[in-house]
């Protein structure tokens, strides 16, 4: 399952549904992006979105061109919009927070020829999140920026931290149409000149050709295509709690541990274990002399890996599809 349809948040709600509600509560009106083959898991977990609210991949292309696809088809609806992208598969606390980021970046879209960002105070040195640097002040709240800096190692983290006018970027971002329309022509003319031709398939009710077309669009991030090239780019700082949960060790951080280090839901009996995730299903897990552990058991497949190998679950996957093992993905 994808992450935005588990409750990863610490309820029993899916991140999907989480972010859905964020959305609502500072938008006037929500669009569900998604590629088609998701199409199932979305109107399970909102079943009030609408065909008319669900703009469709009929693959996954990369940001660039899924940000492109619904610029463009929403701004046959709506010429003068300001778009928000809200990731659906990140946590994210502090409601008010939130709020006040937000309507400072659609604002500053909405009276500015800009792309706006929303970038996070680093708590933290992090590597595993890329930076914009946005040192001087800007209009209407915002800050100018200077260059985006990919995931860098720990000393440049930490100068980062140290220097400050740094932020995470968690690919939040608001833009007038027309205005993120122009810039995809400035810097990602092939993705527009395509994705102009899939809607004219769309629009002749061609879904077939349409699809061979988006099929064959280049796959870029829209952090690389458009916004590390534009010279129009603002940031919002912002310090609401957000993490997202890239691996199941972020997962673990974001569980209460326990007076010996480890994050444990479900049923377990831990004996000598420390500083170890533990996340069962109906089955007790039962461990003994474990140290920095990661145990994670659903229905058909049981996890354990070192808390540092974390990301190394992507190499069990392709391995697995490799094998034709695919039952298990």
């Amino acid at each position: 399952m994808p992450k935005h349809a588990l409750p990863l948040g610490g309820g029993s709600r899916p991140l999907l549904r989480d972010a859905y509600d964020r959305a609502c509560s500072v938008a006037d009106e929500v669009f569900v992006l998604t590629e088609r083959q998701q199409r199932p898991i979305i109107s399970g977990v909102l079943p009030e979105v609408d065909d008319d609210h669900l703009i469709l991949e009929p693959v996954a292309r990369g940001t660039t061109n899924a940000y492109g696809l619904a610029a463009l088809t929403l701004i046959e609806r709506r010429p003068e919009a300001v778009m928000l992208t809200l990731p659906a598969d990140h946590v994210v606390r502090g409601g008010q927070k939130v709020k006040n980021a937000v309507s400072v970046a659609v604002r500053a879209a909405a009276e500015s020829e800009s792309l706006v960002a929303i970038g996070l105070k680093p708590t933290f040195p992090s590597t595993g999140l890329g930076y914009i640097q946005a040192p001087r002040r800007g209009p209407l709240g915002t800050y100018r920026v200077k260059r985006f800096v990919e995931k860098p190692d720990l000393a440049t983290a930490r100068r980062f931290l140290k220097a400050g006018g740094y932020y995470w970027n968690v690919a939040w971002f608001s833009w007038r149409l027309q205005v993120f329309i122009e810039e995809l022509r400035r810097h990602a003319p092939r993705h527009l000149t395509g994705l102009r031709k899939v809607l004219q398939a769309r629009a002749a009710g061609d879904e077939t050709t349409a699809a061979a077309r988006y099929a064959r669009l280049p796959i870029e991030v829209v952090d690389r295509s458009v916004m590390e090239k534009t010279d129009r780019l603002l940031l919002v700082p912002a310090d609401f709690d957000w993490a997202d949960i890239g691996n199941w060790a972020e997962l673990g951080a974001r569980v209460r541990a326990d007076a010996r280090g480890n994050s444990v839901e479900g049923e377990s009996i831990l004996v000598d274990t420390r500083d170890s995730l533990v996340f069962g299903g109906r089955r007790l897990i039962a461990t003994i002399g474990l140290e920095d552990m990661i145990i994670v058991d659903t229905e058909d497949a049981i996890l354990v890996c070192p808390r540092s190998r974390a990301q190394d679950v992507k190499v069990v996957v392709e391995a697995l599809r490799r094998a034709g093992k695919t039952r298990y993905l």
